[in-house]
């Protein structure tokens, strides 16, 4: 129900396309000197399906963008923003506190490895790893070591959009644009195993030793006095959910600790059991310096994201006039906080940290059912969290160039799964993939479900190349 009629004879559709700028989207195609394509309208969602605007049913595939954990229609986070709306509706945290954010610090610092104990709300994932950079560097300048400023980040990883994280980030086609950005971020390879080295392709434990030394590589050739801190996902989303190698981060630990460089944990997807723990490193056993989170805080039906840091890191902020001159009016927002709490009640009332950790070698071994296909040469991933590497030759791996990625993702793909009822990514940042994401709440037969909409799309896809 809204306040607002569109005028006579309008659609949703027709308002979107004339008014509604939408994020990451090429709007030539809703054009009537385009392909005239209309807006797909999403009106509303329960459990792990969403319906459109005709009314038709679609497996969220994708938990909205890695984040609906709890799935659509849970009422009572509905009932806990409105319940703290009517109780207090705002206040930012800027010099005061309020009970919803502290019990929210609280319950995210319990549930951190190690001393990360300090929590800074933002209200997304990118501003975040923003929030982080800006901490590390300011937390050298306190220690006394003024020159470490620089980050290392891998190749095509997505960290946001901000000026700073956009600079983290490693897909040259969303930087691009925006240049010149923050000086001082520096890149190095990334875990996908399916396109390492020839020699390390089936040797894990060597790729993820030599993935790991090449961070090593990039401080000692920057300069160890000038490296303040490495920005790494758990599992790498750009490119197609990119595990970590046996081994991998236990020696950036290492490397981190040798060269007094801050080990950050970029967890905006896979915090809040999407590989299975409240937070992934526990899941591959790592203790960062910082963890950036998001998304599943809320399962969406809020925004908010945090920060949270080790106490070393908050020990120059404890006395005289130092403070961290950063915030967001909306960080830690009284309603946010309180769905989250709500959010995290769910996961603890259902099990569904263990049930991701039941299931997902299930939803793996059903995904690698498709590895016959013509076109898929790799699936990988953790948790519920997959991608499906498309390619042109599956002996020698080759990829397909632009010309044909572009007519296998947006002509064909996108389109396809969605008229299939599969609401999922089809991505070409790095090589075309296929990526999915359900909610937490899915099991074996959302599974088989989602299996056999994808495999009628995919078998035949090589008809549209």
């Amino acid at each position: 129900m809204t306040g607002h009629l569109l005028p006579s004879g309008s659609t949703y559709s027709d308002a979107a396309r004339d008014h509604l700028w939408m994020h990451f989207t090429r709007h030539s195609v809703f054009e009537p000197d385009g392909l005239n394509q209309p807006v797909p309208i999403i009106t509303r969602g329960q459990g792990h399906l969403i319906y459109d605007d005709h009314g038709r049913e679609y497996i969220d595939g994708l938990s909205g963008l890695f984040v609906v954990q709890v799935g659509h229609g849970r009422e009572e986070l509905a009932e806990a923003a409105a319940k703290q709306a009517r109780e207090l509706a705002f206040m930012p945290l800027w010099s005061y506190a309020h009970p919803r954010a502290i019990e929210l610090a609280d319950r995210l610092a319990e549930g951190a490895p190690g001393d990360l104990n300090r929590v800074f709300f933002t209200t997304g994932g990118g501003e975040a790893v923003e929030s982080a950079w800006k901490l590390a560097k300011q937390y050298f300048k306190l220690t006394g070591r003024p020159g470490k400023h620089k980050v290392i980040s891998r190749s095509i990883a997505y960290h946001g959009t901000p000026q700073g994280a956009l600079a983290i980030t490693g897909i040259p086609g969303a930087r691009i644009p925006f240049e010149p950005l923050v000086p001082g971020a520096h890149k190095v390879p990334n875990t996908n195993q399916y396109r390492a080295p020839e020699h390390l392709r089936d040797n894990p434990e060597a790729f993820g030793r030599w993935a790991a030394d090449r961070i090593a590589e990039a401080i000692e050739f920057e300069g160890a006095d000038s490296v303040a801190a490495v920005f790494l996902e758990p599992v790498q989303n750009s490119g197609g959910c990119f595990p970590p190698p046996p081994g991998y981060f236990q020696r950036v630990r290492e490397i981190c600790d040798e060269y007094d460089v801050l080990l950050v944990s970029d967890e905006v997807i896979c915090a809040f059991g999407r590989i299975g723990s409240m937070f992934a490193c526990d899941d591959f056993g790592y203790v960062p310096d910082i963890i950036t989170c998001a998304k599943g805080m809320t399962s969406g039906y809020s925004p908010i994201g945090a920060m949270i840091a080790s106490d070393r890191l908050f020990e120059p902020f404890r006395t005289g006039m130092t403070s961290y001159p950063h915030g967001y009016t909306f960080g830690g927002h009284p309603v946010s906080a309180a769905v989250a709490m709500a959010n995290l009640d769910i996961f603890e009332r259902e099990g569904l940290y263990q049930r991701v950790k039941d299931n997902a070698p299930i939803f793996r071994s059903k995904l690698e059912g498709l590895l016959d296909l013509p076109l898929v040469g790799d699936v990988r991933g953790e948790g519920y969290f997959y991608g499906i590497e498309l390619v042109k030759d599956k002996t020698t791996r080759e990829t397909f160039n632009d010309a044909e990625a572009e007519r296998l993702l947006r002509g064909y793909l996108s389109k396809a799964l969605f008229e299939a009822g599969l609401y999922c990514r089809a991505d070409d940042r790095g090589d075309p993939v296929v990526q999915l994401a359900p909610p937490l709440t899915c099991g074996p037969a959302e599974f088989d479900e989602i299996y056999s909409r994808l495999r009628s799309v995919l078998a035949d896809a090589p008809n549209h190349l």
